[in-house]
């Protein structure tokens, strides 16, 4: 009768256990199968062969892949059009894939406690399963070996004891309760592989897309600098004379009067907001309001609407939570003059609205900045970023890729509530005095513009 009740007390242990069990099962079949000598057995050098040929099949068709994805960039040749479409469209995928990830994360941080929570609960009642599982043995029911790792065939021996009447009646409410949380138990790790598989296939997708959108920018910016003659020079002198300035309002007017690049755009911001006063004065009269189908039209080189008429409209610039609001303190005394997001390591940042470059670099305590002529007076400040992948006078469209995130933040601690957390700081300006983005963001998904 000795060895059957130690078999009972390794069926309560692991029931409490299993991951446990069955890690220490894996180790102890590794341990007994290892060869006894130094020799590399003829088993062993077959796997390695069959790991080599399947790196090298990996390695050829991440290349086949690559040569395909370049020569569909290249077949868009100078069309912009189709350019800024495949831009909004692989950034979008991108961030929606980081917001599946960050969901999938959070349920299986929900989803791990709660299986933690069961393993203790069945732990703490090993007296009671072994006294079960006792007169389940007494009753002469013959215990499968499987019942040692696995805590599905405790669940299942129980299930068949009491079908079968093995379980004594006033063992029975308490045989039920334990099958109960063992069920529970095998939900809860059918649940978590599951998720597991769902976030490693979505951080497949994630990747094969930040290949894809990395490309597409590269293409995007390599047309942009043939365009471009001096552009590094520009981009030079823009550092030179963001250092000769001491705030944003300085920088903003500098570049707008002294760069070339800046200044066009700057021109070409106010000659489209006067433009889009006329349009927008001419739909008032029809009773006509925007909405996001005006910004559809990808080959466009101006603002869809004025951006006074965006609000309500406009996509944050990045998957994240805000921790900071327009107006709240700033830890020292002052008043917020934007939001804060914290973001994940490497977030795609995308453009809240259309708008010109003006600023494209380091600016004192704010990192890396980027700054938009929205037109109408309005500028859009962006910080925080690790890098920026747009350059000095170069129209963007709203929700277009311009901008990656770091993995620690970027941007002064008055701005973060935690340095090693990416933080991306957003701003709006109306002539050169600070404003509430709260209105202009859209209050849900499906009414956020994408370009």
């Amino acid at each position: 009768m000795r060895a059957p009740i130690l078999n009972l007390l390794l069926i309560a242990s692991c029931a409490g256990a299993s991951l446990f069990a069955e890690e220490s099962l894996a180790q102890a079949q590794t341990a007994a199968s290892a060869p006894q000598t130094a020799a590399i057995s003829p088993d062993a050098i077959k796997q390695r062969e069959q790991e080599l040929e399947a790196a090298r099949a990996s390695k050829k068709s991440a290349e086949e892949a690559q040569a395909k994805l370049k020569a569909e960039i290249t077949s868009l040749g100078q069309d912009r059009t189709q350019l800024n479409q495949q831009l909004i469209d692989t950034a979008a995928n991108v961030r929606t894939v980081e917001t599946k990830i960050d969901e999938a994360e959070a349920r299986l941080k929900t989803l791990n406690g709660r299986e933690q929570q069961a393993r203790t609960s069945l732990d703490s009642r090993r007296a009671d399963i072994v006294e079960v599982l006792a007169a389940l043995q007494r009753a002469g029911r013959r215990t499968p070996p499987a019942l040692l790792v696995r805590p599905e065939d405790a669940l299942q021996s129980l299930r068949t004891a009491m079908l079968l009447g093995a379980v004594v009646p006033e063992l029975r409410g308490r045989a039920e309760k334990i099958a109960g949380e063992l069920g529970e138990l095998v939900t809860l790790r059918k649940s978590i592989a599951s998720e597991r598989d769902q976030l490693a296939s979505d951080r497949d997708r994630i990747r094969s897309d930040q290949t894809r959108l990395a490309a597409l920018v590269d293409e995007r910016q390599r047309q942009q600098s043939s365009r471009e003659k001096d552009l590094d020079a520009e981009n030079s002198r823009a550092i030179t004379l963001s250092k000769q300035v001491g705030d944003l309002q300085g920088l903003i007017a500098k570049m707008e009067q002294d760069l070339q690049s800046a200044a066009k755009a700057a021109e070409k911001a106010a000659e489209a907001a006067k433009q889009a006063e006329a349009k927008e004065a001419a739909n008032a009269a029809a009773n006509a309001k925007p909405g996001p189908a005006a910004f559809k039209d990808r080959s466009r080189t101006s603002p869809a609407i004025l951006f006074a008429s965006a609000k309500g409209l406009l996509p944050l610039p990045v998957n994240g939570n805000k921790i900071r609001d327009f107006g709240g303190s700033d830890g020292l005394g002052g008043l917020q003059k934007g939001i804060s997001l914290a973001t994940k390591p490497g977030s795609q940042v995308t453009t809240p609205c259309d708008g010109w470059v003006v600023y494209a670099g380091p600016f004192r305590s704010y990192g890396q900045l980027l700054i938009l002529n929205a037109g109408g007076g309005y500028h859009v400040l962006i910080a925080g970023m690790e890098r920026i992948s747009v350059n000095i006078g170069q129209f963007v469209l709203t929700g277009e890729p311009v901008a990656t995130m770091g993995s620690t933040s970027q941007v002064a601690s008055i701005l973060a509530t935690n340095a090693s957390q990416p933080v991306l700081y957003v701003e709006f300006r109306k002539d050169g005095t600070p404003i509430d983005p709260g209105p202009w963001w859209a209050a849900n998904e499906g009414e956020k513009v994408r370009g």
